[in-house]
């Protein structure tokens, strides 16, 4: 069987939905709304890229990252991967809920927080292990979404950013190969 490479699979940047760092959470909605009805197949995009004035990706904007952006105490606590990753209990969880004053008002406010809250403030920048290189094969982008546990990766090719290999897709690919045994 032919090695796939990651190119051949990646998302090219034109077609994700691309924000100004000083975009609001507002805006990015609506940039990645807009992307989601352009877009010719069924495979929603999640993630909305941030760039800065010259236009090159500084940072992404996942569900999650808006969600947290929301809540203004998340920022109190540190890196919530580090967090959530350390294997505390649902109670630990929960007491840090009450000790930071999470999600008191939770959507009361919301479109005014949509409104107010600025991307570059919310956003996550991409760690040098979330960069793949274009002509490297599906295999090895497989292998670091895995130990990463990343929903994509950024494809660069010559120092350029040429798109993104999302997760789902390369699941979805993954489920064709085995439906294709026919077992």
């Amino acid at each position: 069987m032919k090695s796939i490479l990651v190119k051949e699979m990646m998302v090219p940047i034109a077609d994700y939905a691309t924000v100004d760092e000083d975009a609001t959470l507002y805006e990015v909605v609506l940039a990645l709304e807009g992307a989601q009805q352009k877009k010719e197949n069924n495979n929603k995009y999640i993630d909305v890229l941030v760039l800065d004035k010259a236009e090159n990706v500084v940072g992404k904007v996942s569900p999650l990252d808006l969600i947290k952006g929301l809540e203004e105490g998340y920022n109190k606590i540190g890196e919530l991967k580090y967090v959530s990753h350390s294997g505390y209990t649902i109670e630990f969880i929960r007491s840090m809920m009450e000790k930071y004053k999470l999600w008191e008002k939770p959507l009361d406010q919301i479109c005014m927080k949509a409104a107010q809250r600025k991307v570059k403030n919310i956003m996550s920048t991409p760690s040098e292990d979330e960069y793949i290189e274009a002509n490297l094969s599906l295999d090895a982008a497989i292998h670091q979404i895995l130990m990463g546990r990343y929903q994509s990766l950024i494809v660069i090719e010559a120092d350029k950013i040429q798109g993104l290999l999302q997760a789902s897709d390369v699941y979805r690919h993954i489920c064709s190969l085995i439906k294709a045994c026919r077992l």
